[in-house]
């Protein structure tokens, strides 16, 4: 086999994108120790936990592009960056429930979504890695959003607009959940069929 027809090998897991994926991670854990210290109550605390997740939500957009623009784009990734997503989501989201401020109820919800669809990718790798959607990521960005005007100890006037952003992340959430049942559906039984005719699966 000549150079011209070599397939491009695979680039590695062990690579700068998958590194801040694994930074987002760890930054979790900080986040939630900041933002739940003394019950959320102290300002110099919510500021330091706002800079913590500003931070992990930062690194997200710069493992993404960097994994495009330099073709490290890898199925761990692919796996690891939506589960970071929803780590660092799902922790801000309990953390702002247990400070008392957001209703629970947006909470178990947005949970219940984000680790059903997680649960439903893992299952679902038998016939195909399902990538973050355009909406799946739309969705996390209007999250990230209302989670930052939320956890910051903003003038008491913004809080209407978090509430509104929160509404429509919210919506958001179902709406792409749906989304992608959806796709694993399509997904599934293209590769059923493909692999009852004998065609190579796609």
């Amino acid at each position: 086999m000549n150079a011209s027809t070599t397939p491009p090998s695979k680039p590695s897991n062990w690579n700068i994108a998958n590194a801040l994926t694994a930074l987002r991670i760890a930054l979790v854990p900080l986040f939630v120790f900041l933002m739940l210290h003394d019950d959320g109550h102290v300002t110099s605390w919510r500021i330091a936990a706002t800079v913590a997740f500003l931070a992990a939500i930062i690194t997200d957009r710069i493992d993404g592009d960097l994994a495009r623009s330099r073709g490290l784009v890898t199925d761990l990734g692919k796996i690891a960056d939506p589960i970071a997503d929803k780590a660092l989501i799902g922790a801000a989201l309990i953390s702002l429930s247990i400070v008392g401020a957001l209703w629970w109820w947006v909470t178990v919800v947005v949970l219940v979504r984000e680790l059903g669809i997680t649960v439903m990718r893992f299952f679902m790798i038998r016939y195909g890695v399902m990538a973050a959607s355009r909406g799946g990521k739309a969705k996390t960005v209007v999250q990230s959003m209302a989670i930052s005007l939320m956890v910051a100890p903003l003038p008491g006037v913004v809080e209407p607009l978090a509430f509104v952003c929160m509404g429509v992340a919210v919506a958001l959430t179902l709406v792409t959940g749906l989304d992608y049942v959806f796709q694993a559906v399509r997904l599934r039984r293209t590769v059923r069929r493909e692999r009852h005719s004998g065609a190579p699966a796609s």
